[in-house]
C-alpha cells in the first residue's frame, strides 16, 4: 500500500521511510555518526534528528552459525534501545544508511525495520505568539551531564 501525502492549513504530511534499529546503548552515537554523513536527519530547521528509547532487555540464543557459537541457554541482554528515524523515500539512500548500520553496528544480525510513513513538517507559519510552544513556557530542554543524558 503506498501511503498519499496531504496538507492543512499549518503542515504537510510528507511520504518518508520510518527506520527502526536496536542495538547497545553505547552503540548509537557511533550509528548516528555515520548515518548523518549519508543523510543529515533533517526536519524543517532542525538536523540530526532521531529517537533513543529507554533501555531495555534483548532476549536471544545463538544457534549454529552464531558467531558465539550454539548455545542451549538463552540470554538477556540489558541496555539496548531503540533507535528511529525519518528518510526520504530515495531507494540509494535507504541501501546506504542499512548498509552503513551494517558495517557500524556491533551485532552479527542487526535488527533493523523499514516502514513507510507520512511525517508532519510544518508550513512555516508565524506563530511566535502561540501560548503552547516552547519558547513561551519553560524554554527549551539542553541534555547536560547531570541529568544522565
Amino acid at each position: 500500500m503506498r501511503v498519499q501525502g496531504f496538507e492543512t492549513k499549518s503542515v504537510r504530511m510528507e511520504r518518508l521511510w520510518l527506520l527502526q534499529l536496536f542495538a547497545p546503548a553505547e552503540d548509537v552515537d557511533r550509528i548516528l555518526e555515520h548515518v548523518c554523513k549519508i543523510v543529515p536527519l533533517v526536519q524543517g530547521s532542525y538536523d540530526s534528528n532521531a529517537f533513543q528509547s529507554a533501555a531495555g532487555v534483548e532476549r536471544y540464543r545463538p544457534l549454529a552459525g552464531a558467531m558465539a557459537g550454539a548455545e542451549t541457554e538463552l540470554r538477556r541482554r540489558p541496555g539496548v534501545v531503540e533507535v528511529s528515524f525519518e528518510l526520504p523515500v530515495v531507494e540509494q539512500v535507504l541501501k546506504d544508511v542499512i548498509e552503513t548500520i551494517y558495517q557500524v553496528h556491533s551485532y552479527q544480525e542487526p535488527v533493523v525495520r523499514v516502514q513507510e510513513i507520512l511525517s508532519c513538517r510544518t508550513k512555516g507559519l508565524d506563530d511566535k505568539m502561540n501560548p503552547y510552544r516552547w519558547w513561551n513556557t519553560t524554554g527549551d530542554w539542553h541534555a547536560t551531564p547531570s541529568n544522565g543524558q
